[in-house]
């Protein structure tokens, strides 16, 4: 397994080309899970785990990998469903979300399959809060069921929310009326968590849950209420990974559109490495920000307002 993630700057390359690479993986039944590539860091045997006493019982224990200290989580657990049998039988994915090493204990491994966005879709419609996937493919005529891993850890790991109240502060002294931001993410989790930001800072948003339904959005309102891009919309925050159009396709053909080339762009993900700076300048996206951090998100979209508001209703 080891040798499916030694080229990791070779897989780099499937970014901004709609592309991804999915590492699939069972829980202890037939079903595959998967998750993207980008986010993990190796795959091991699962070692000897060191229990932690009165913790959620989600988290099976923690581990030393290459000396940091990670918690495991049981992934099937986290998913609602029974617990993994035999932990030294199990497989280890290490991989980091929001800037956060995290260890999740999966049954098998199966292989990694490189994919077009187009081919990932989101979840059918009517599954709930208690949903614990972000989009759904086929391989092999089976379906494969991506894991909302934001979701996951919002439940296990504490995260702060709410923005300091400096920020909150700083944002009451601007006229936002009928301004508005477009808030493109897959992640029910992820959505509120902007959302709450923008809310703190007295900013309405609308929301979107992919690039495909985002860029719908915007070129509907470019054809019809063209105003709306030209004095309301202050700024789009888009997730990267999202089913049938990612972030990187979305930014590229918002710039290649000339009545929407202008608006300002975030891109606000879990992923991680050092290769999103070049693809930020390669798309053409206005800044990066890793998930989640309330207080970054704020600043950063203070900023924007500010800048907005000198260019008397035109993006910088």
């Amino acid at each position: 397994m080891s040798g499916l993630l030694d080229d990791v700057n070779q897989r780099t390359q499937l970014a901004g080309y709609n592309r991804l690479e999915i590492l699939m993986f069972r829980l202890g039944g037939k079903q595959r899970y998967g998750i993207n590539v980008f986010k993990v860091q190796e795959v091991i045997h699962c070692p000897p785990l060191t229990k932690l006493p009165n913790s959620n019982p989600i988290v099976r224990g923690i581990v030393n990998i290459r000396g940091k200290t990670l918690s495991v989580i049981d992934l099937a657990m986290a998913i609602g469903q029974r617990p993994l049998a035999d932990e030294k039988e199990c497989f280890l994915i290490v991989s980091e979300y929001n800037r956060v090493t995290q260890g999740f204990l999966v049954s098998d491994m199966d292989r990694i399959v490189n994919m077009n966005w187009e081919e990932i879709k989101p979840p059918p419609k009517g599954m709930g809060s208690a949903c614990y996937l972000t989009a759904i493919t086929t391989v092999d005529e089976e379906f494969v069921e991506i894991i909302d891993v934001e979701k996951v850890l919002a439940e296990v790991v504490s995260m702060r929310m709410d923005v300091s109240q400096d920020k909150i502060n700083e944002g009451s002294g601007f006229d936002l009326t009928n301004k508005f931001m477009l808030v493109v993410d897959d992640s029910v989790v992820a959505r509120k968590q902007i959302q709450r930001t923008l809310d703190q800072l007295g900013i309405s948003s609308v929301v979107a849950k992919n690039g495909r339904e985002g860029l719908d959005m915007l070129q509907q309102w470019a054809d019809n209420e063209p105003e709306k891009l030209e004095q309301n919309l202050m700024m789009v925050i888009s997730d990267v990974e999202m089913p049938e159009m990612d972030g990187y396709t979305l930014t590229t053909e918002i710039r290649k559109d000339p009545r929407l080339a202008s608006l300002y762009i975030i891109l606000h993900t879990s992923l991680s490495g050092v290769f999103n700076t070049s693809m930020v300048e390669k798309v053409g996206a206005n800044e990066f920000i890793s998930k989640y951090d309330p207080d970054v998100l704020g600043a950063t979209v203070l900023e924007q307002i500010k800048r907005f508001e000198a260019g008397n209703g035109e993006a910088a």
